[in-house]
């Protein structure tokens, strides 16, 4: 009876208790999601069809539920768009078109106001739209619903100079000005902020927002602050003491609960960070004189190539990049255009992350993740070099590294990426030795399911330019031109510059692997530097997956996901059939004397 009566007091007590707790718990609006997988809708969002509620209801925040359980944004314009995700503390949020035609909705109302919210100012641009025949790809952004029978509407960024144009095969339509960036680029992606009500302090702070309740119809608003649990928990840990059985039990179910709340939280806590950290792979668009600041005025110079300098630069003091300032006086744009447009949607563990861009009237710059180990050449010239030489297990894993990257851009993207300038140079080395391919200027995308490319000059760094890229009497141009070029440096992966037996210095490319070829035919060492046991079975590896990868005729090549299987597999490889006709420096014909090599491509020049 006594212990009744104390377990009858404790719960009394706690429940007096809980009652003043909830009492002086302030009022806050309640959340919710149209679908399981949509993002969470607060205030100052209100839900379209609800009980209205004068605490949580803010005017021009409304949002309704499709048929698709899709939050819908409701707009004062006639354009409906499904909501991608809402940052409260930027006070930004994401709409996107799942038709794929943006632009075409928004001609009509991109002057008409849509109050509370305004456009993204970063992600606005000038567009001019060129009127196309159909059946060949001829600029970077087309717009399906604005083409027809026989033509097909492209959209370019008005900043691209006329000499990157096909103006002779298309047509100028007309310019547009502040175009929202995503309305004519895949992702088709809407960038909307507001201002009123300003709720990012409360989310910042971890408060919530909601209306001032004074009696009034007013629509000042303030922040709450949540009462924290360990108060309750507290309380369960005074009343265990009290050497009841019960109450044990009682404690312990409690602290159960605490538990499974706390693990929940952590598990909450996770996938906010790797929201942040998503949002934060989406490139960033800058102004020149944040690309000033963030270089320090350019302070730090890594290094000049053909197209721009590059410079260290600082996010933040634990966040350092790379700033490759682009050329105004070279190129026409379309190196620019290809980088960003190509690497804004790449997240992979062996590319190179695109942090921003900067295109501010004619200065245009990218700002990529800073590699302090530099490019993959600082580390391959020579095999006997013991102060580079990073080992062989080292390079075998950065050779599979190369091969997975390129796997993912031929088949782990929406569209296929071919990169067409594969060599040491573009492949960049974290802290960790991890290889990230590097500079799409050259890349071209395509449908997955499309076999052959469409080029009308070569592309890519003599001594890796695949065949056919020359040649069509090789076949044709495809995934399998970086194949070839992966292959290539493979092979120089496996032996250096230095062993590369020919005096002729612009055919050393062309001759070290036959070289190579013969040694492992004739069952001889490949005469290079080994150290420890089983490095002469990880270089002959990388030769053979080398040598299939640089068959002449891309029907021959192994895919990128063979190349893998090879590099992975613990079996012996079979040779390759011999792709060189002859011996001697005599040049190409001498590699393939019965093929009259139609050279009537310009070549494009290496890229550095």
């Amino acid at each position: 009876m006594q212990l009744t009566l104390i377990i009858s007091s404790f719960c009394f007590i706690l429940l007096a208790f809980c009652s003043k707790v909830i009492a002086e718990t302030p009022y806050t609006c309640k959340e919710f999601k149209c679908g399981h997988h949509g993002p969470a809708i607060k205030f100052p969002f209100s839900l379209k069809g609800n009980l209205p509620d004068p605490h949580c209801e803010y005017p021009g925040f409304l949002v309704s539920c499709n048929e698709k359980h899709q939050p819908i944004l409701e707009l004062p314009i006639p354009v409906k768009l499904p909501i991608k995700s809402i940052d409260y503390k930027t006070q930004k949020i994401q709409l996107y078109d799942p038709e794929s035609c943006l632009l075409v909705k928004l001609l009509k109302v991109l002057n008409k106001s849509i109050s509370p919210f305004h456009y993204s100012k970063d992600q606005m641009t000038d567009i001019t739209l060129y009127n196309c025949p159909s059946g060949e790809r001829k600029l970077t952004y087309p717009i399906p619903c604005f083409s027809g029978p026989g033509y097909q509407i492209y959209s370019v960024p008005s900043f691209e100079g006329i000499e990157a144009l096909p103006l002779m095969s298309c047509t100028k339509m007309y310019n547009l000005s502040s175009v929202p960036f995503g309305s004519y680029n895949l992702p088709q992606i809407l960038f909307l902020e507001w201002s009123e009500p300003n709720c990012g302090p409360c989310e910042v702070q971890g408060q919530k927002c909601g209306l001032k309740n004074n009696g009034t119809k007013s629509i000042e608003i303030e922040c709450v602050r949540m009462k924290k649990e360990g108060a309750k928990t507290k309380l369960v840990a005074t009343g265990s003491t009290l050497g009841s059985f019960s109450l044990i039990l009682l404690a312990a179910a409690t602290y159960r609960v605490y538990s499974s709340d706390r693990k929940e939280k952590e598990n909450q806590l996770k996938i906010e960070r790797f929201l942040d950290d998503y949002r934060a792979l989406k490139p960033s668009r800058y102004s020149y004189a944040d690309i000033k600041r963030i270089t320090n005025d350019f302070k730090d110079n890594l290094g000049q190539g053909a197209y721009g300098t590059v410079y260290k630069g600082k996010l933040s003091s634990e966040c350092f990049v790379a700033v490759k300032v682009l050329n105004s006086t070279k190129g026409n744009g379309e190196e620019f255009v290809n980088e960003v447009g190509t690497m804004g949607h790449i997240h992979h563990v062996n590319v190179v992350r695109l942090v921003g861009f900067c295109a501010d009237g004619f200065r245009r710059a990218l700002v990529y993740d800073f590699l302090p180990n530099g490019s993959l050449q600082d580390f391959i010239s020579s095999a006997n070099n013991n102060n580079s030489f990073l080992g062989w297990e080292k390079l075998q894993d950065i050779a599979l590294g190369i091969a997975k990257g390129i796997e993912y851009l031929h088949q782990g993207c929406d569209q296929r990426i071919l990169h067409f300038d594969i060599k040491p140079h573009n492949v960049l080395l974290d802290h960790n030795f991890t290889p990230k391919i590097s500079d799409f200027g050259l890349a071209k995308l395509c449908s997955k399911d499309q076999s052959i490319v469409s080029m009308t000059t070569a592309r890519g760094t003599m001594g890796y330019i695949a065949p056919e890229v020359f040649s069509r009497n090789f076949g044709n141009v495809s995934y399998k031109s970086d194949v070839y070029s992966y292959g290539m440096v493979l092979l120089e992966m496996v032996g250096g510059r230095k062993n590369i037996g020919s005096s002729t210095e612009n055919t050393n490319e062309v001759y070290y692997p036959e070289w190579i070829y013969n040694l492992l035919e004739e069952g001889e060492d490949l005469r290079i530097h080994v150290g420890e046991e089983g490095d002469a079975k990880i270089a002959k590896r990388l030769a053979i997956v080398g040598l299939w990868c640089i068959q002449w005729h891309p029907v021959d090549r192994p895919s990128m996901k063979g190349v893998v299987q090879m590099l992975e597999g613990g079996e012996s490889l079979t040779m390759p059939p011999n792709p060189f006709a002859s011996q001697g420096p005599t040049g190409i014909s001498a590699i393939a004397p019965g093929r009259n090599l139609n050279l009537q491509l310009e070549a494009i020049a290496e890229l550095e």
